[in-house]
C-alpha cells in the first residue's frame, strides 16, 4: 500500500476546535498536538514521512466472527467441506455443470427443488473460485487420470475459528478483492482490433489505468483509516464527497469549479470499488443513488446538490462509506507490509514504566493519554506510581517530557499514589513537582527550597517547549506567568545558574516572547550567560 501525498481541505466534516479527536485529519495538526510529545532535536525528522495514527482493534475473537459472517468466506468454507472425500472437476478446476447447480442449492442460493436461477450459479461459482484461490480447495489429477477437488489443509482450523487461519484467509480474500476492484475500474474497451501495435498501446493504457485505480483506492483507504482513528464512536461514516475532496483539494483552499469536477469524477470512480470491498466486510457502503445521474449532452454526470442544506437522508444519496474494524485490520496489515509503523493503542502498555515513557516521548504517532491509561489499567496504584517516578528520573533530552507524563499518570491514579509520591519529596529532580502534586491533593507539605523550585520551573517549561512544536500561544502563557519580580535581573540572575540541560533554551524563549522589553532583555542576557557556562 503506497504512502500517499494527500491534500487536506477545509470541509464541513473537519470543523472542530483544533483538538485531536474532533473529526480532523492528521495533516490538520502540528505533530505534537496530534500524536504526542517529541523531545530533543527534531532536525532528523523526515517531513515527508507518513505518520499513521494509532487505532484500537477489537479482540481477535470478534474479528474472526466478523470474517466468518462474510457470505463469500462462509460459502467458500462450506464448499470446501462439500468436496469430501473428493469432488469431480473439469481440467480447469471448475465444478461440473451438474455440481454447479448442486453447489447453489447447498449454499441456499437456490431452492432445494426446481429450476436454479443463473445468478445463483454465478454466485456459487464465485465462492468456488475464492475457495480455490484461498487453497481451501485443492484440485488435481487422480491416479485414474480424472480431475478432482479435495479440501485444503486449513479447512478444519478455519471451521474451528482459529484466529490466525481465519484472519489469514480473510486478509488474502480482501487482497484479491482489492486487486479485482482496481482492475474492474480499468477494463479495456471491447473491440480492440487486430492491429498488434494498437493492441499493445491499449494494453499499456489499461495497465496505466489499473495502476492509477490502485493508487486511488489505496489513498482513499488510508484517508478512511485516519478519519476512523480520530472519529468519535458512532461518527465513523464519511460522505463520499468528503472523501473525494480530501484527495483533491489542497489544504486550506476552497474547491474551484475544476476541483469540483475532479471530486465528482473521483466519487464516481470510487463508488463501485468501495462497493466491491464492502462485499468482504471491509466497509459499510451506501452507493450513490443512480437517480442522481442525469443525461446531459450525451454524458452521464452526477447531479449536484441544491444550494439548500440537504437533510441527512438527502445527503446520504450522494454515497457514504464507513471503515469497519475488519477494514481497519486489513488496511493496517497492508500499511505494515509496506514498512509503515501502524501502532495499536495500548502496545506500549505491555512493557514496564521505562519502556512506556520512553516509547511515548520518542514515537511520533502515539496518543499519550490513552497509552498511560492502558498501562495503568489493572496495576496496583502505589507500585505503578513508584515505577513511573523511577522512570521519570534523568537529565537526557526527553527527561522533562517523561516527568510531565508521569505527573499526568499520577493525576489519574489520585490519592492511592500519595505514599509513593511522599517518598520522593526530597529528590533533586522529582521533589519540586512531587510537593506541588501533593499540595494539589490537599496534603499539608512545605514548598520546595529555592534551588529545587527554580530547577522544577525550568523543567516544567522545557516539557511544554518540547511538546508544543512551535505553539507560541502555550509558551506565551507560561512566559506571562513567570514570577518575575520588579528586579528581573535578580530573578534571571538566579535562573541562568540552574543546572538543567534546557536552561539556556528556556531563557531564550522568554527573551523572545515576553511582552515587557526590560524583562525580555534580561532573559536574553541570562541565556547568553547560561550558554557561556556550558561551553
Amino acid at each position: 500500500m503506497a504512502g500517499r501525498s494527500r491534500n487536506t481541505p477545509d470541509h464541513p466534516s473537519a470543523a472542530g476546535d483544533g483538538e485531536p479527536g474532533e473529526g480532523l485529519l492528521p495533516a490538520d495538526f502540528e505533530l505534537a498536538d496530534l500524536y504526542g510529545a517529541r523531545g530533543g532535536d527534531d532536525e532528523d525528522l523526515d517531513d515527508s514521512a507518513v505518520l499513521v495514527p494509532p487505532i484500537t482493534l477489537p479482540p481477535d475473537t470478534e474479528l474472526v466472527a466478523a470474517a466468518l459472517a462474510v457470505p463469500l468466506i462462509s460459502n467458500a468454507i462450506a464448499l470446501a467441506r462439500w468436496t469430501l472425500p473428493r469432488r469431480p472437476v473439469d481440467e480447469f478446476g471448475d465444478l461440473t455443470e451438474e455440481d454447479r447447480e448442486a453447489a447453489a442449492r447447498l449454499l441456499g442460493l437456490a431452492p432445494a427443488e426446481g429450476e436454479v436461477p443463473e445468478e445463483a450459479v454465478v454466485e456459487a461459482m464465485r465462492s468456488w473460485a475464492l475457495a480455490c484461490d484461498l487453497d481451501l480447495v485443492e484440485t488435481g489429477t487422480t491416479a485414474e487420470g480424472t480431475h478432482a477437488a479435495i479440501p485444503g489443509p486449513d479447512l478444519e482450523a478455519a471451521e474451528q475459528g482459529d484466529p490466525s487461519v481465519v484472519l489469514g484467509l480473510w486478509l488474502d480474500a480482501a487482497g484479491i478483492m482489492r486487486e479485482l476492484a482496481a482492475e474492474a475500474d480499468s477494463l479495456a474497451p471491447e473491440g480492440a482490433g487486430d492491429d498488434e501495435d494498437a493492441a499493445e498501446a491499449e494494453l499499456a493504457d489499461v495497465e496505466q489505468a489499473r495502476e492509477a485505480a490502485t493508487e486511488l483506492l489505496d489513498e482513499a483507504l488510508q484517508v478512511l483509516y485516519e478519519m476512523t482513528a480520530f472519529a468519535d464512536p458512532g461518527e465513523e461514516t464519511v460522505p463520499l464527497g468528503v472523501l473525494a475532496a480530501l484527495l483533491v483539494v489542497p489544504e486550506g483552499e476552497e474547491p474551484d469549479e475544476e476541483m469540483l469536477g475532479e471530486i465528482t469524477d473521483l466519487m464516481v470512480a470510487l463508488d463501485p470499488m468501495l462497493g466491491d470491498l464492502a462485499e468482504l466486510g471491509l466497509m459499510e457502503h451506501r452507493p450513490i443513488d443512480p437517480e442522481l445521474f442525469e443525461e446531459e449532452d450525451g454524458e452521464d454526470v452526477l447531479a449536484a446538490p441544491s444550494d439548500a442544506e440537504p437533510d441527512e437522508e438527502e445527503a446520504a444519496r450522494f454515497g457514504t462509506v464507513r471503515l469497519t474494524p475488519l477494514g481497519q485490520y486489513a488496511v493496517r496489515e497492508w500499511l505494515m507490509e509496506q514498512g509503515y509503523d501502524a501502532p495499536l493503542i495500548g502496545e506500549l502498555a505491555e512493557g514496564d514504566a521505562e519502556a512506556l515513557l520512553r516509547g511515548i516521548t520518542e514515537a511520533g504517532n502515539v496518543l499519550p493519554d490513552q497509552e498511560l491509561l492502558a498501562w495503568l489499567a489493572g496495576r496496583e496504584p502505589q507500585g505503578a506510581a513508584r515505577e513511573l517516578l523511577a522512570a521519570a528520573r534523568g537529565r537526557d533530552a526527553n527527561s522533562p517530557v517523561r516527568r510531565m507524563l508521569c505527573a499526568v499518570a499520577l493525576d489519574e491514579l489520585g490519592e492511592p499514589a500519595r505514599p509513593a509520591v511522599l517518598e520522593v519529596v526530597d529528590d533533586p529532580e522529582l521533589g519540586g513537582a512531587a510537593r506541588a502534586w501533593l499540595r494539589a491533593q490537599g496534603v499539608d507539605i512545605a514548598a520546595p527550597e529555592r534551588p529545587v523550585a527554580l530547577w522544577t520551573a525550568v523543567d516544567s517549561f522545557a516539557a511544554v517547549m518540547l511538546t508544543s512544536e512551535g505553539d507560541a500561544g502555550r509558551l506565551r502563557e507560561l512566559v506571562a506567568g513567570l514570577p518575575v519580580t520588579d528586579n528581573p535581573a535578580s530573578y534571571f540572575g538566579e535562573l541562568w545558574r540552574v543546572d538543567h540541560p534546557y536552561t539556556a533554551q528556556v531563557l531564550e524563549i522568554v527573551g523572545e516572547l515576553h511582552l515587557d522589553r526590560s524583562v525580555a532583555k534580561e532573559a536574553r542576557k541570562a541565556a547568553f550567560r547560561a550558554r557561556s557556562q556550558h561551553r
